[in-house]
């Protein structure tokens, strides 16, 4: 299932972010919200983000944001470096 977020035009119009980058920047920007909130894992967020998680994990400690790393977390990381 996919959600088609609908912004209104006077937001958009209000958004100080060049055209191009409306789209991906409001991606990363709910990503980080729902991740900062607990409602999305790092990967899952990295997903909404069109991130890889590095990157984004990157990007939530720049910005000051505590690291949820549960037992998902600790699976994900035993399986990547396990070459999985």
């Amino acid at each position: 299932m996919g959600v088609i977020l609908n912004i209104p035009d006077s937001v958009v119009q209000g958004l100080r972010i060049p055209e191009e980058e409306i789209v991906p920047r409001l991606r990363i920007e709910l990503a980080v919200a729902l991740y900062s909130q607990g409602a999305l894992s790092l990967g899952k967020a990295a997903e909404l983000a069109e991130m890889n998680r590095m990157l984004f994990g990157e990007l939530v400690g720049q910005r000051g944001i505590a690291r949820h790393y549960g037992d998902a977390e600790l699976a994900q990381d035993d399986s990547y470096a396990r070459g999985e």
